[in-house]
């Protein structure tokens, strides 16, 4: 069992490691204002960012989902990890030293599953590039050389090779303190007749890395003739890497994607090489598997669902090339971003292309030029006969709702048109009719959509499981105000203090509220807040009952103020309100008991105290309007 970590060296990995920094990994970040960042959340499908990221208190929260916390949080949730794995793979980011309190100094035992794998890529992938440099690998260096690749590129990809023996790699890992099992589950050995043997053997081995630039798996190309296995072979699924949801190339291209706001889909290892050397920097592909919605999911994060933004597919010419163009265009729905088709003259790929023709023309391949719905309907109508009338009413019943799937509605229409022309119907509104028929089914059968995604200055409209009490209609201004008024005392404390930590836990209506009341009394108070911000955030979540208030309370540490300019005036705007309103209600409930006791001829000397709180709340009531927060 390995030891519970040091907490000064949690705290220090927390605040050695920027949150904007390691989100900014995972997906595009733009400025929300308030000194916040925006994003696409990586945690559920959205068309509007509503993923927010506050750097000055290292946490972050989803509106859309009510995703949030901190960075140990993000790295947990993002990456599928222990609290402990998420410590461990920060820390070394930072070069900090973690200590255990059961087991002396991070012993590599302790460390956590994922850590464990990818320090085993890491390890296998310097052998690999080491081995390239070998008599052996003279095949593999001839290869990479006849495409177009001197030692700078593969270096720069990290390409190395694996050399043909049973157990080279095997057995260099046992020596780096890797267990067998470690090596099985990790996809870089395989079992044999006596025990682990290498998975790759005698092949090029190209590092594949996910968007934080660790390596999880490899892709392997044959090169000799007696290597029977099949021309790429790629890393098994195992607990690190899962083809369907990485991007070779994505850690070296996500910067660039991200600022040109344009993506380049090509098919293979060498095409990414191509591209990315020809000074198309924003070029990925997938690994043994077609482009799918996962991938979408990442390049969308990317992309922050811009619509100006491009992607562009590169196919083959080929029949095979053809089929995955179309299996592209069936997922085109899932992006915001324009999608088009670039095919090579003569059928060549970008790596056979800058091999023929040079950079530029690798460059001026992956420059828009056909839609991917304009090539995906000229691939349904070349399959009709179009000089009979069944066949043109064929044609048009396939390729009417690829029509009607364009986003662009002007666009829409148009290609209608167009597809009227392509099929030589000569009633072009008939055709137009039929796609736009085609249109509203479609939007009738999904009904009205996903809910609009909630602004962050006006979220949560219901309260969360776990607590009673109203919805938390933010049309009310009671609970409008209780919320600007704990935003304020976790995200502003010293404006608000002293006077906030007299509040009561009852002076706030909605019952979430109250709880993030109560946890911010149980981590010390807004006072504790002026003395380190970070930690008072860490001590108020860690004093939350359940998820639910520790959501709410990251909620409302990342959620904007109302108020542009946020200073002691605006504090105590909201300190008097919450409190006049609390004082109030009490006003009402002492003259309800009033006047009970006096229509029932009650006890004199308890009527005389119930009068006499009733005429103490009235002048406080009366201070704090004349007066505001001078009378708190």
């Amino acid at each position: 069992m390995a030891g519970r970590i040091n907490d000064e060296d949690v705290k220090a990995v927390r605040d050695a490691v920027p949150i904007d920094a390691v989100v900014s990994e995972y997906l595009q970040l733009r400025n929300a204002g308030g000194g916040n960042l925006k994003g696409l959340c990586p945690f559920h499908d959205e068309k509007s960012p509503s993923f927010q990221v506050s750097p000055s208190k290292g946490l972050f929260h989803c509106f859309g989902c009510q995703e949030g916390g901190d960075t140990l949080t993000f790295v947990m949730k993002v990456d599928h990890l222990t609290f402990s794995e998420a410590v461990e793979r920060l820390a070394a980011k930072a070069g900090i030293t973690l200590r255990y309190e059961e087991g002396g100094y991070n012993p590599s035992h302790q460390r956590g599953e994922r850590i464990r794998l990818i320090e085993a890529h890491k390890a296998a992938t310097e052998f690999y590039i080491a081995q390239l440099e070998s008599a052996e690998a003279e095949i593999g260096r001839k290869f990479l050389a006849e495409r177009g690749f001197d030692q700078a590129a593969a270096a720069h990809f990290g390409v190395g090779y694996s050399p043909a023996g049973w157990d080279h790699l095997t057995r260099y890992l046992r020596g780096k303190g890797f267990t067998d099992k470690e090596l099985i589950l990790s996809g870089l050995s395989q079992d044999g007749r006596r025990g682990p043997i290498d998975r790759f053997r005698g092949r090029l081995m190209w590092p594949i890395r996910d968007i934080g630039g660790e390596v999880v798996g490899f892709g392997a190309r044959k090169l000799r003739d007696d290597d029977n296995g099949p021309k790429y072979l790629n890393t098994p699924e195992t607990p690190v890497y899962k083809k369907s949801q990485v991007l070779y190339g994505i850690d070296l291209a996500k910067k660039d994607i991200a600022k040109a706001s344009r993506a380049v889909v090509v098919e293979g290892y060498t095409d990414v090489m191509a591209c990315h050397l020809a000074g198309i920097t924003t070029a990925i592909a997938t690994c043994g598997t077609a482009f799918g919605g996962e991938h979408i999911k990442i390049l969308r994060r990317l992309l922050m669902d811009n619509g100006s933004a491009r992607v562009i597919f590169t196919f083959d010419g080929d029949a095979a090339g053809q089929k995955a163009a179309l299996r592209a265009f069936e997922d085109d729905q899932k992006f915001a971003a324009e999608t088009y088709i670039a095919i090579a003259p003569d059928g060549m790929d970008p790596c056979e292309l800058r091999l023929a023709k040079g950079d530029e023309a690798v460059a001026d391949l992956v420059e828009p030029r056909t839609p991917l719905f304009e090539f995906a309907l000229r691939q349904i109508v070349a399959r009709y006969d179009l000089e009979t009338p069944g066949g043109r009413a064929a044609a048009l019943d396939e390729a009417a709702p690829v029509v009607a799937r364009i986003k662009n509605s002007g666009a829409q229409h148009e290609v209608a048109v167009q597809l009227a022309g392509m099929l030589g119907i000569l009633d072009t509104q008939f055709v137009v009719k039929r796609v736009g028929q085609l249109a509203r089914w479609a939007r009738e059968r999904g009904g009205k959509g996903p809910a609009p995604q909630r602004a962050p200055q006006a979220p949560a409209a219901a309260a969360r499981p776990g607590h009673a009490g109203p919805a938390l209609n933010l049309r009310n201004p009671v609970y409008a105000t209780e919320r600007e008024l704990l935003k304020l005392a976790l995200q502003h404390p010293h404006l608000v203090s002293p006077a906030f930590d007299a509040y009561g836990v009852d002076e706030f209506t909605a019952a979430p509220y109250a709880a993030v009341r109560q946890a911010i009394l149980d981590a010390g108070g807004a006072e504790f807040g002026i003395q380190d911000p970070q930690e008072y955030l860490v001590r108020v979540r860690d004093a939350a009952p359940d998820d639910a208030v520790r959501a709410m309370v990251t909620e409302l540490a990342v959620e904007a103020i109302m108020r542009r300019t946020v200073d002691e005036m605006y504090a105590g705007e909201q300190l008097v309100t919450v409190r006049l309103r609390a004082v109030d209600r009490r006003v009402r409930d002492v003259q309800g008991t009033f006047t009970r006791l006096a229509g029932s001829h009650g006890d004199p000397q308890q009527l005389a105290a119930v009068q006499n709180e009733l005429w103490v709340l009235q002048q406080y009531g009366r201070a704090l309007r004349e007066r505001g927060a001078a009378a708190l």
